[in-house]
């Protein structure tokens, strides 16, 4: 990996940071289409790495707002899902993984855009879950599902319970990537070198998380990644 795409990479892990420390998600959807443009070869590996120690910090600096009750059902499907997957992960072709990150961006954008306002129960918990098992692990963006069913919800519930949910199956689905060699050691090193943007981004949402409107970010937020997912499906 060039220095150039290292520092392509490092400014847009701070800039999604930054949006997701401050709306809640974000991060996946900003990322995961410029590291398909650039270096393809570290998804989804580089994405789930990268938003440990960011949903980490958010989880802890909103965990008085939790939902403590639909974290564990998503938590719980979410879990579930994950075999699922990777073995989606296992069916595509590392030259066709672009594609799918790209597609699956557009469509989650597409959705959440579009989504009418609805209070969530257990089956709304428990698909989302699902639903973010299979994508995360497969491409690395999971967030779009978890968005929909907290987007009417105050902020700061959204922002600590999509935290926590990322954060379990973050881990869950590295382990599985790792532990059926799926992913690899080199895959990780970008991680490493863009933490320093990536701290700064969080720091930034700090300062500000509680004075942004939330709704207009998020829209921003998906309206780009419509904007690059569509990109990224025309560069494959």
């Amino acid at each position: 990996m060039s220095a150039e795409v290292l520092a392509l990479l490092a400014a847009t892990v701070a800039v999604a940071a930054f949006v997701q420390g401050t709306s809640g998600v974000g991060f996946a959807l900003i990322v995961a289409p410029v590291a398909g443009l650039l270096a393809p070869g570290v998804l989804p590996v580089f994405l789930l790495a990268a938003m440990v120690p960011l949903n980490l910090y958010v989880a802890w600096r909103e965990r008085a707002s939790l939902d403590l009750s639909g974290a564990g059902w998503i938590t719980a499907a979410r879990l579930a899902a994950t075999p699922l997957g990777l073995v989606l992960l296992w069916a595509v072709p590392e030259r066709r993984l672009g594609l799918l990150v790209g597609a699956s961006t557009v469509l989650a954008a597409m959705a959440s855009l579009a989504a009418p306002a609805f209070t969530p129960g257990r089956g709304a918990y428990l698909g989302a879950g699902a639903v973010t098992g299979l994508t995360e692990t497969a491409t690395g963006v999971g967030g779009p599902p978890l968005a929909l069913v907290y987007q009417h919800r105050p902020p700061a519930e959204l922002r600590s319970t999509v935290a926590v949910c990322f954060l379990v199956g973050e881990v869950a689905s590295l382990g599985l990537l790792f532990g059926t060699g799926r992913g690899h050691a080199d895959q990780l090193w970008p991680t490493l070198l863009v933490l320093p943007a990536l701290a700064f981004g969080a720091w930034l949402s700090r300062l500000v998380h509680h004075r942004v409107d939330a709704d207009r970010m998020r829209v921003m937020v998906l309206t780009f990644a419509l904007a690059s997912g569509i990109v990224l499906m025309l560069g494959v």
